[in-house]
């Protein structure tokens, strides 16, 4: 039926209990690209949102006992209808969110196909371990904020499906129309109704909306992503209440480039880090921390990387909606009054594209450095006058989520990861070896 509409008549319905409900209200979509509402979706009340958990505590005695090999056939088919639909519904996100057709497209989609793919194959030796369980409860709530709509609320919902967990995903309000869209490929795969059950509101009751939903019975565990603000707020509810909760959380991601680094590679690797998605990704690097033996020819082969892929970028690097923009702002604002500098001269007069920004002479207690992730295409970078010291820049921030290490001796690299308090570590040696990612124990 939405295939059907025209944009300006659209109204994105909830899915509860299998059904598609246009509740009692509305609120208005702004697109990112165009400043204007794209198309409305349906708000939910708190009533609303208790009939979506009700709905899922009803499909769990069926879905808890559902055969391993249905549930894998189910979330199989899931794949190949999303794969099929991967331009259809990256044109949706673009939208929504406004980012570029290649990262949306060749990433965020693929990514979410990947994952649907690798969670359906392990579905057979999840027996009801510790290992399986400890990480689901008996129902799940997940909330999701904009970032990567498909990939996040993907991979949070296929994974309580797959654990045979039903589910209410409280989807972002800036783009549920990617997240009606993942409800239709289970709804067509096969899902039975009342496992997975979508909804969104106006930001104003989402607060409300949330609490309402965690403070219920029948919820037994929460996952969030989203900003670490609003995670503390969930965070706060859910130990009010007793609710275990798991946080994917925005901080800082550190990448150090080394006195022995192939500059070239570091230098595309950092800035593909930073400005990917217009940057707006949990894992983007905001941090380089350049050894200061190479930091010169580091930062001039950086510029020229820089420039020549700003120049030939087909998309604007598009903020999610004109406060975004207007916080960055603010932020690297900031920092250039207390004496940092820019890399590049930018113009920052659309309300909401932001030229890529990489700001130097940083000071480290600047809250573009050390206290507020950047979720733009701004990196800020700094010196260090040895190995040690470049460790101690990195592990100098509340929380390491993800980080970088660029050099051509294997040894060095698995040693400094070692030594990074993140969560996950990319370690670059020469091509031949590509890169291999490390899980950090913090």
């Amino acid at each position: 039926m939405l295939h059907t509409m025209s944009p300006r008549d659209l109204v994105i319905p909830l899915l509860i209990d299998g059904k598609e409900d246009n509740a009692s209200g509305t609120f208005d979509v702004v697109s990112a690209k165009t400043g204007k509402a794209c198309w409305k979706a349906a708000t939910a009340s708190t009533e609303d949102a208790i009939r979506a958990v009700k709905a899922a505590e009803n499909a769990f005695p069926s879905w808890s006992k559902t055969k391993p090999a249905e549930k894998q056939r189910i979330l199989f088919r899931a794949a190949e209808l999303l794969e099929s639909r991967i331009s259809e519904y990256g044109e949706i996100m673009q939208m929504e969110m406004g980012g570029d057709k290649r990262p949306v497209q060749g990433w965020v989609l693929p990514n979410s196909v990947s994952y649907l793919r690798d969670i359906a194959s392990h579905i057979p030796v999840m027996t009801g371990s510790a290992l399986t369980s400890g990480d689901e409860g008996t129902s799940a709530m997940i909330w999701k904020e904009p970032n990567a709509p498909y990939a996040l609320g993907m991979g949070a919902a296929a994974t309580a499906i797959a654990t045979g967990n039903t589910t209410v995903l409280k989807g972002s309000e800036l783009s549920p129309r990617c997240y009606w869209a993942l409800g239709q490929v289970f709804q067509e795969a096969g899902l039975p109704s009342g496992v997975l059950n979508i909804i969104y509101c106006k930001s104003s009751d989402s607060e409300e909306v949330v609490s309402t939903m965690i403070k219920h019975p029948a919820v037994r565990k929460v996952n969030f992503t989203g900003s670490t603000d609003v995670g503390r707020k969930v965070a706060r509810t859910c130990g009010e209440f007793l609710k275990p909760c798991l946080m994917e959380l925005g901080e800082k991601n550190s990448a150090i480039v080394l006195a022995d680094a192939d500059l070239q590679k570091a230098a595309r690797e950092c800035i593909v880090g930073a400005v990917l998605h217009s940057g707006q990704i949990c894992m983007s690097t905001d941090r380089i921390i350049i050894h200061t033996d190479i930091a010169e020819e580091f930062l001039q082969i950086f510029k020229s990387t820089l420039v020549a892929l700003v120049s030939s970028a087909p998309d604007s690097p598009y903020l999610v909606t004109a406060a975004s923009k207007s916080r960055l702002q603010e932020l690297v604002s900031a920092a250039l009054a207390d004496g940092a500098s820019s890399l590049l001269d930018n113009d920052q007069s659309s309300p909401v594209i932001f030229t890529p920004m990489i700001i130097g002479d940083i000071q480290e207690d600047m809250k573009l450095w050390r206290h507020e992730e950047a979720f733009g295409p701004v990196a800020a970078y700094a010196i260090a006058q040895n190995d040690d010291e470049a460790v101690k820049m990195a592990n100098d921030t509340e929380h390491g989520l993800s980080a970088a290490v660029f050099t051509q001796d294997l040894r060095k690299g698995f040693a400094i990861a070692k030594r990074l308090q993140s969560g996950l570590v990319s370690s670059f040696y020469p091509k031949s070896l590509s890169h291999t990612k490390i899980w950090s124990k913090l």
